[in-house]
């Protein structure tokens, strides 16, 4: 008979049967029974400071975190005698208690630490969540006299000492000077999404994860809605692992515990299915607890429904629904079919290659913008369109748009997205457009199109690569690039269209309003600096100059084209 190889450390494959059944999502842990039994005894012994009736943890908390701290504080291989769960990310919906339960949870671990000295810190990334997580911890030793001999409380530090062994407890507002001295042993991080839009957010969790390698370690705790915009910075990296963990690609030995409430992303995409209130209960175990389930549905219908970006952002908070392309509200229609469409294997040299004839569609503005250029190609026999994307931005966009910076860099980390002087990346552009060319794929009229404005150098550029004359077309734009908007829409509803699937243009697709001027549409960004729609635009002019139903130049030669791929390889 077969042995059944063991799955690795903390996936969790059955993970949505386990939502459904009321369960927590979480592999199981084995612990030691003695740690746990303590760390539950004083856990369930704290009150609730800011309920009538000050009802202890052991009546309030739901058993689903009370699951989460003892594999946080408890676990132990039964093997080696060694911590298993060093770190855990905990993603659930807004008023499940988050601020209060781990409030509790480090109360609890510093009771629990016996080592002299050490120093914990409770990391917020406001002002309000860190004064009310503090409130919470020291509510609860004042409401219990034998606490108040085990603890001292200085409130105006945010600091918790134990009297014992000296080791404190700090209750900090995140900023990048927030470690200092001492590595911490433990770190708990309330609402780590907001983190993912703080530029060295990422440097400081290095800093803080430095405690993981020295010999009494370092644990960290990271609890946090989904975020009320697409996951970017380190909030991203974080819930791609804890992704990949639960779904048992993260390794064989990983120190991360995921516990995600979440609907399988093709749920996700299901407007039908999340907003059925029905499945709501699924994602918020503490449903009857902390969390009326009329006044949410309540909520929903007065503030949450209100409008499509309203019900968004409502969505993501009390749902975790992942804010991306899902919901279209007045963005552009062909987004909701953005995401079925990508070809993750798709490259330039695979779409010249697939390719009869191929269009190049550029756009970009100042300095705090992209620089985006967008290669769409007829593939052979199919006639299907392949859409690659990429973007470039003058590394002072980093500085000048702080709050996307996170974004930018993750971008830059996938290949989609190229930091460089203005000179370079014109230059850069018109190779691209030079080695379509070379490929025998440019047609003789319309090849490249762009917007007329300020684009002087790149005409220049694409001179220098003898791409001049009628093979440019200057397109206007606003309105006039409706037919690209609703050609795209049907082509990627009726799945005559495959792209390259990058999380920039997708990120650039979702940041699309579009505006009804006259008899024409008219795609705009969101936010004015916050989002960027560059790469769209870009798109929009290839597919403009591809509508018109191209031939590639008899001139073209591609056996050079191959020539000079096999030169370079």
């Amino acid at each position: 008979m077969l042995a059944i190889e063991a799955p690795p450390r903390f996936a969790c494959p059955d993970w949505w049967e386990r939502i459904q059944a009321g369960q927590t999502p979480m592999a199981d842990v084995p612990v030691n029974q003695d740690k746990a039994a303590k760390a539950l005894a004083f856990f369930n012994r704290l009150k609730l400071p800011d309920v009538p009736g000050n009802p202890p943890l052991a009546q309030a908390c739901g058993e689903w975190f009370r699951e989460i701290l003892v594999a946080f504080l408890a676990s132990e291989d039964p093997a080696t005698k060694q911590r298993l769960v060093w770190e855990l990310l905990c993603m659930v919906p807004k008023k499940n208690s988050k601020t209060t339960y781990v409030a509790a949870l480090g109360l609890t671990a510093l009771f629990m630490e016996e080592a002299p000295n050490r120093q914990m810190l409770i990391v917020a990334p406001s002002q309000n969540i860190s004064e009310r997580c503090f409130d919470q911890a020291q509510g609860m030793i004042r409401l219990d006299t034998r606490l108040d001999a085990i603890f001292k409380v200085q409130d105006h530090l945010k600091c918790i000492t134990r009297h014992k062994t000296g080791t404190k407890l700090d209750v900090k507002t995140f900023d990048t000077s927030i470690v200092t001295g001492e590595i911490p042993i433990l770190t708990i991080i309330d609402e780590l999404h907001e983190l993912g839009k703080k530029p060295k957010a990422a440097a400081v969790m290095q800093q803080i994860r430095g405690g993981g390698i020295t010999m009494q370690g370092g644990q960290v705790l990271m609890i946090t809605t989904q975020s009320d915009e697409q996951p970017a910075g380190i909030w991203k990296t974080e819930l791609d692992k804890a992704r990949r963990i639960r779904d048992g690609k993260g390794g064989r030995s990983p120190i991360l515990l995921p516990v995600l409430y979440e609907f399988p992303a093709d749920l996700q995409r299901d407007q039908g299915y999340w907003r059925d209130r029905r499945h709501w209960k699924y994602l918020l175990p503490n449903i009857g607890r902390s969390i009326s389930p009329q006044r949410l549905i309540d909520d929903y219908e007065n503030n949450g429904s209100a409008t499509k970006e309203a019900e968004q952002i409502w969505a993501s908070q009390h749902l975790n629904i992942e804010i991306g392309v899902g919901l279209a509200g007045d963005g552009w229609r062909g987004a909701e079919y953005w995401d079925l469409r990508a070809d993750e294997t798709l490259t330039l040299e695979s779409l010249v290659e697939r390719s009869e004839v191929a269009v190049v569609g550029a756009d970009g503005g100042g300095l705090d913008d992209l620089f985006g250029v967008c290669v769409i190609g007829r593939e052979k026999v199919t006639r299907r369109w392949l859409v690659w994307t990429h973007a470039f931005a003058h590394p002072k966009v980093l500085e000048v748009r702080k709050e996307i910076a996170p974004r930018l860099l993750d971008f830059e980390a996938e290949g989609s997205l190229a930091f460089c002087e203005v000179s370079q990346y014109i230059e850069r552009i018109a190779a691209i457009a030079a080695q379509v060319r070379d490929a025998g794929l440019l047609p003789e009229k319309n090849a490249v199109g762009f917007d007329p404005n300020n684009i002087a150098a790149f005409v220049d550029a694409l001179a220098l690569k003898k791409i001049e004359g009628l093979m440019l077309h200057r397109l206007r734009q606003g309105p006039a690039l409706s037919p690209a908007l609703w050609g795209l829409e049907h082509k990627l509803s009726d799945d005559t269209i495959s792209h390259d699937g990058s999380d920039m243009m997708r990120w650039s697709v979702g940041n699309v309003k579009i505006e009804v001027k006259g008899n024409g549409n008219m795609a705009t960004k969101q936010a004015a600096g916050r989002t960027k729609i560059d790469p769209v635009i870009a798109m929009l002019c290839a597919a403009i100059l591809m509508s018109w139903n191209p031939e590639a130049s008899p001139e073209g030669n591609m056996g050079d084209y191959f020539k000079s791929l096999a030169g370079a390889a």
